[in-house]
């Protein structure tokens, strides 16, 4: 650019050598003025717009305001000329602010850029949309942004801009990107091959994550597989080695990122996740000289240990975590200090027990005296997260010697922390108040307000602790030096109860109203109007002084406070009043107790702490601090993380390998397959069904039979073979592929509606992509627990050309787990009087099909009838037993289905499941 605009490079030097800032001053007025003229004549070619834009950016990064050549910066952005195009969108960038008119003069240009098939042009317009997007540029750009993400056609370095964009816009203004629409295909790019491509997304991930948990609950899957396959696959670029270390910045995201959701309970994804943790401890040895290769690998680390904690503090992963953190909070670095103390907090904040901390608990203390402030914080903050009923004392004790000398920036913590402590573990109220009055008196002007209040809350509402908590405050305010909090306490307690220890030595009514009054003259004037109230008190348990406390209000009925003054004629009036008046004694008598309340300390220290960028998934204060957090999240996501709700998995039927007993089946595509399926609108916490005759149909068929087709498109096929066996069973899926192209970002989850009656999961992680003109299957244990009456879906989304989403529900219903059972007659009918009618359920139907019960043959007196048994198995609630009889009626052309069970819910649904006309058969 320098050589080919010699009258900037001349511009440049000239400000360059100029000795003194009036000469540099002179020259700059002369340049703004010809340009000024220039922009005014008019007729300029793009060349010289560039040049004298150029000159004005200049002069704006030296720090000179500038009014001039913002319509010219608008008008380069159009030129189809790069050199030119990249000053306006400079100037643009520097030049205005979010709330700029001008802003509005750019945006079909910058649309222009971003629909342009070159990818220079694509950057320059994200760059200028991510460093000065207003809410109304945001609103105008985020599709177009959104689009050039998703575009197959993208670049990767445009993908990557494109995410990063939406990061940033999604930050300042949250309301217009619309993240729960775009979550599943936003997440689909996290398989992208470009790692560079998926570090974008995954921080684009979080951001969405944190606040739409449900939308993008697939992203956990996701995250496992790629870390499963950076740790333990090895797959990824050398360039992406950093270090030895692969890619420890998408590592650590996406450990970050997991940790956002609950613990998954698919035992298939969380014994990956064991995997790729317990490889990520190992891999860490002994430091080795190379500080970045530690530095990495430290990241990764204390990021996993974060993952571990969460997931179960009490898996044998923690247990070697803590001796990790042993060795670090004694290392010679400052930054593994500062790491394993922080990391240590955390372990702190969710463990069962604390002995694994509290071994290495005077390493912590000499912490606080560490030569980094840094680290001096992490130490408090874990010294607060460890405290117990067993250690309080000792870790409140060590924290009020160190409060004397602490820095300043971390006092008014302090105070608040030590207050809460010394609340929520006191063996005693004694030491309560020995403690707080003397955390009032160390701290000094670090006490806030609410530590005052909440002491006098405490004493206030607690009756045995009155008279000492007055006769300490009384010894407290006998220092020569006495912090004005310290003198509100005082002036309250011994206002309100001084009078239960007048009459012991040294605590006379004069020496009380001499020690207050003399700390009265350094006060402020909200202090003195409060000890204004503890005299008037006073007046009316203290006859003895009364002459005193009405010459002090006497000289307070002239001062130039109005509050002072006002209160001080009024209790003036008061105290005047005769002796026998009881109007005096009625305004006096004492505070009653104070309603329960939530402590006021917690909500200061939580906004003390508060959040940044990501959002922290643990607060500081131990478990019970924790669990209110927790029970609030999970809550919130009441979908399984994993999409599949599972919680068992179930052995192989008969000790057979099922993956052997089902090889071979191949399912030949449908006449009848439907080229496109209507969506029709689902609960908001279940998948929105793909539906259709073909559809519905495949379901019915499969519902009683082993294997078959289940979907069936232009594009994909879906296939069931299946086996069970009592409360267990076991699903092979076969996916194929009927394109010439791959299917990529493909995913697969379940959604059971009752995870605690049913149990489906994968056996392991579903491929990221089927090969062109390929089938792969993957097989799902299933666990019947209880009665079930929905069926769990299954969601399968992919790209191919544009991103695809089917949800299906898979044939798995309650009468796959019945076992044929042999009656004989007597047997039958004795069974079927004793169940009665109470669990009868009754319908009329033209066509049946049986559901694994077993026909009975010569049962029934009338040989047109037919009766069958059966036994449900279940393995939460056992075996229950179910009868059927069917009646023809060859005149009606109908039949009469009456089923009895022991469950009324089983025999409601077995008689839903079997009038359905799955296979018409001739009633007999």
């Amino acid at each position: 650019m320098a050589t080919s605009m010699r009258g900037l490079t001349q511009f440049i030097a000239d400000i360059r050598g100029a000795r003194v800032k009036e000469l540099e001053e002179k020259r700059i007025n002369k340049e703004m003025a010809n340009i000024r003229k220039k922009f005014k004549d008019g007729n300029l070619d793009g060349y010289q717009k560039k040049k004298y834009v150029a000159k004005i950016v200049f002069t704006y990064i030296l720090g000179y305001k500038v009014d001039v050549g913002h319509m010219e910066a608008v008008n380069l952005i159009s030129s189809p000329k790069y050199s030119e195009k990249q000053i306006g969108y400079l100037a643009v960038t520097l030049l205005m602010h979010e709330n700029s008119d001008f802003l509005r003069l750019v945006v079909n240009s910058i649309r222009k850029d971003l629909d342009s098939n070159s990818e220079v042009d694509n950057c320059l317009a994200l760059h200028a949309i991510a460093n000065v997007g207003g809410s109304e540029m945001a609103e105008a750009l985020s599709e177009d942004v959104h689009r050039l993400l998703i575009s197959p056609t993208s670049q990767s370095f445009v993908k990557k801009k494109a995410a990063l964009t939406l990061l940033r816009l999604y930050r300042k203004h949250p309301e217009v990107i619309p993240a729960a629409e775009w979550a599943l295909r936003i997440v689909s790019i996290m398989d992208d091959q470009d790692l560079g491509v998926v570090i974008c997304v995954t921080s684009l991930v979080m951001a969405l994550a944190q606040d739409h948990l449900d939308a993008f609950a697939v992203c956990y899957t996701k995250a496992v597989d790629r870390l499963h396959r950076l740790v333990i696959g090895h797959e990824y670029s050398a360039t992406y080695a950093y270090y030895k270390v692969p890619s420890p910045w998408l590592q650590v995201k996406l450990l970050r990122l997991l940790q956002y959701y609950p613990p998954t309970e698919d035992p298939t994804i969380s014994s990956i996740l064991h995997q790729v943790l317990q490889t990520i401890m190992n891999n860490c040895g002994e430091p080795t000289r190379n500080v970045q290769h530690n530095n990495a690998q430290h990241a990764v680390l204390f990021e996993a240990i974060g993952l571990a904690i969460h997931l179960d503090t009490n898996s044998p992963l923690v247990g070697t975590a803590a001796v990790l953190l042993a060795r670090f909070i004694s290392s010679k670095e400052t930054n593994v200090r500062y790491l394993g103390l922080d990391t240590m907090a955390h372990l702190a904040a969710r463990a069962e027990s604390l002995d694994s901390i509290k071994i290495h608990q005077n390493t912590i203390i000499l912490s606080l005296r560490d030569k980094d402030i840094s680290v001096r914080r992490r130490a408090l903050d874990l010294l607060y997260s460890m405290c117990d009923v067993d250690n309080s004392e000792i870790i409140v004790g060590e924290l009020l010697r160190y409060l004397r000398v602490a820095d300043y920036a971390l006092r008014e913590e302090m105070v608040l922390k030590i207050a809460i402590l010394t609340e929520k573990y006191a063996n005693s109220y004694k030491w309560y108040v020995d403690m707080i009055l003397q955390l009032i008196s160390t701290a000094g002007e670090h006490v806030g307000d609410e530590v005052w209040f909440r002491v006098v809350q405490i004493v206030t509402n607690t009756e045995d602790l009155q008279e000492y908590a007055a006769k300490a405050v009384f010894e407290h305010l006998k220092a020569p030096s006495t912090h004005e909090s310290l003198v509100k306490v005082g002036g309250y307690i011994l206002g309100e109860y001084g009078h239960l220890i007048a009459n012991e030595p040294g605590y006379s009514p004069l020496e009380q109203f001499q020690l207050l009054h003399s700390k009265s003259q350094f006060c402020v004037a909200a202090t003195r109007a409060l000890l204004l109230s503890t005299y008037i008190k006073w007046v009316n348990v203290f006859p003895e002084i009364k002459p005193q406390l009405l010459n002090i209000f006497e000289r307070y009925r002239h001062v130039l406070d109005a509050e002072l003054q006002q209160r001080a004629c009024e209790f003036y009036a008061l105290a005047s009043r005769p002796d026998d008046d009881e109007f005096l004694q009625n305004i006096c008598e004492e505070m009653p107790p104070f309603p329960p309340r939530v402590s006021a300390l917690l909500g200061s220290l939580n906004r003390k702490h508060g959040d940044t960028g990501d959002k922290r998934t643990w607060i500081h204060g131990g478990k019970e601090a924790n669990l209110d957090r927790e029970i609030t999240k999970r809550k919130t996501l009441m979908v399984d993380t994993s999409g599949s709700d599972n919680t068992a998995s179930g052995p192989a039927v008969g000790g057979q390998d099922i993956m052997n007993a089902l090889a071979g089946l191949t399912i030949s595509p449908s006449p009848n397959a439907p080229s496109s399926t209507p969506l029709l609108e689902a609960p908001s916490n279940q998948p929105r069904l793909t539906t259709g005759a073909s559809v519905d149909r495949w379901f019915d068929k499969l519902t009683y039979a082993a294997e078959g087709v289940l979907y069936e498109d232009v594009q994909i096929q879906v296939g069931i073979k299946s086996r069970y066996q009592s409360h267990i069973g076991q699903l092979a899926v076969y996916l194929g592929n009927k394109v010439d192209a791959p299917l990529t970002s493909f995913t697969a989850t379940v959604h059971v509606s009752d995870p605690e009656a049913l149990s489906v999961s994968f056996a392991k992680i579903p491929p990221s992509t089927i090969s062109s003109r390929s089938q792969t299957q993957q097989l799902l244990h299933v666990e019947c627990k209880k009665v079930f009456t929905t069926p769990p879906i299954l969601t399968v989304s992919f790209l191919a050309g544009s991103h695809q989403t089917i949800s299906i529900r898979l044939p798995i219903v309650l009468t796959k787990f019945f076992e044929h059972v042999k009656l004989g007659q007597s047997d039958f009918f004795e069974r079927w009087k004793l169940i009665g009618g109470e669990r009868e359920a009754q319908s009329i139907f033209s066509v049946v099909s049986g559901h694994r019960l077993n026909v009975l043959e010569e049962i029934d007196p009338n040989p047109n009838n037919l009766v069958a048994a059966g036994v449900l198995h279940m393995s939460v609630e056992g075996k229950v037993g179910c009868l059927l009889r069917l009646e023809p009626n060859r005149e009606a052309k109908l039949c009469r289905l009456t089923v009895r069970s022991t469950s009324g819910d089983v025999a409601t649904e077995v008689q839903k499941l079997v009038q359905k006309p799955l296979m018409v058969s001739q009633v007999p």
